[in-house]
């Protein structure tokens, strides 16, 4: 779904228009699931950082200033919600570090986007939760996610030429990575887990929390 179905999508959620809860949900929640399975490093928190996600989200639709940005407002709620299983999860990673703790990049590195391709697709997500820390969530909000720079930074709380340092050197690891398992098949292949169905009661505080916003 492109950045301007998402906004209509939006736009018939705050109208309150039955059919957009189920698209919302299916749309959303496998993304958020990859999103939270990716930064929280399991999928029992993936499971429910997606689902408090969506439930955060249909609780406070109705402060959604600009459908035009969803997506990106749907993720910031994700982070936060990530953040918080963090901290009680036995698969927590170390933090981020500080902003300033970052070396500068080397502006010469390439961004190889031929990296990204969709048979790669399983393994690049192995490389990406490999990565430190402080590059994954800016390789994973810009490239996997497809979000723009600034909108990138605004999620993590960065500057622009923070996430663009981050992303260079991201990149770069995921690039030697990658040429690794190519000729060497040094990573393990593991297929991406997927999120369980919902159940009936999940789906149904959902569709309540959003039916005492609109």
């Amino acid at each position: 779904m492109d950045p301007q179905s998402e906004a209509a999508l939006a736009r018939a959620m705050l109208a309150g228009e039955s059919d957009a809860f189920e698209k919302f949900v299916e749309h959303f929640r496998s993304k958020l699931f990859r999103y939270s399975w990716l930064m929280c490093g399991s999928p029992e928190d993936a499971e429910e950082v997606a689902q408090e996600t969506l439930l955060k989200v249909f609780q406070s639709i109705d402060q959604l200033r600009d459908p035009e940005h969803v997506r990106s407002w749907v993720y910031r709620i994700a982070r936060n919600a990530c953040l918080m299983q963090r901290r009680k999860s036995v698969f927590a990673p170390t933090e981020e570090l500080p902003a300033d703790e970052v070396p500068l990049a080397d502006e010469t590195v390439p961004a190889d986007d031929r990296l990204l391709q969709n048979e790669l697709r399983n393994v690049i997500e192995r490389v990406v939760m490999e990565l430190s820390p402080t590059y994954r969530p800016v390789v994973v909000l810009r490239d996997l996610e497809g979000l723009s720079t600034e909108e990138t930074a605004e999620i993590l709380g960065l500057r622009i030429d923070v996430v663009k340092t981050r992303l260079h050197r991201g990149r770069a690891a995921m690039k030697e990575k990658l040429d690794c398992y190519i000729h060497n098949h040094c990573l393990e292949d593991m297929p991406t887990p997927n999120p369980a169905p919902l159940t009936a009661e999940e789906r149904d505080q959902l569709r309540s929390a959003w039916l005492h916003t609109v």
